[in-house]
């Protein structure tokens, strides 16, 4: 954490496995699939690193079929009607981040998310976990462009008024550290969210974060 970044002006950051703890409410609509086709549920241990992945990684891991895969869009459309139907059931923000999002505030910094969720239900579940009021709000169709292209950063830039270079970006897959470094951001891995079996480590981020409040310690330095 003795890392000495520039200053922000802003902080964005990706939701699912980094502000909001989205695993439950995912994981409970593939295995209502599973549990409708008469077979039991697949371990939350085996889903929750998969969460970032969305219905690719979740469907993939209950039942083992991929996009292109003969009726993987079908199940995919069950998927997101289950998922959007209990979509807060279970979410809900991790330990920190609340504190974290008053702090930046209070120090009159900007904050937004920047997440590949489809607009639909990244609109449906943010005023539902009290994150209504990001600076911004991008999805994952906001853009023409997903992560890990850096087009949905440089449009939250663009949407706060500042340069790509004075907002850090924080999440908790390589596809976020990916875009944040080709948007020209300092980058912030988020170790407590969905990272899997991956070192974040590994994925050459500038910092990266144990928990949430680390990040206010990177801001006092």
């Amino acid at each position: 954490m003795h890392v000495n970044l520039p200053a922000p002006k802003a902080l964005l950051f990706d939701l699912d496995g980094t502000l909001a703890d989205t695993a439950p409410d995912l994981a409970a609509a593939v295995n209502k699939m599973r549990h409708d086709r008469g077979l039991e549920a697949t371990s939350f241990d085996l889903l929750r690193p998969l969460a970032s992945a969305g219905a690719r990684g979740l469907i993939g891991a209950a039942f083992g079929i991929a996009p292109g895969d003969d009726g993987y869009d079908a199940m995919r459309v069950e998927f997101l009607a289950n998922y959007a139907a209990s979509i807060a059931v279970h979410t809900c923000l991790f330990d920190g981040v609340h504190d974290l999002l008053g702090s930046i505030e209070m120090q009159g910094l900007q904050w937004g998310i920047v997440t590949n969720k489809p607009t639909l239900y990244t609109d449906a579940l943010v005023p539902l976990i009290r994150l209504g009021h990001a600076g911004c709000i991008i999805s994952g169709d906001t853009t023409p462009h997903a992560k890990p292209h850096p087009e949905p950063l440089l449009e939250a830039a663009r949407r706060l008024q500042l340069a790509p270079e004075d907002c850090w970006y924080v999440g908790d897959d390589l596809r976020d550290i990916q875009a944040g470094k080709a948007a020209g951001m300092p980058t912030i891995a988020a170790a407590w969210g969905y990272c899997g079996h991956t070192e974040p480590q590994s994925w050459q981020a500038d910092v990266t974060a144990v928990q949430p409040l680390d990040l206010l310690t990177l801001l006092r330095t």
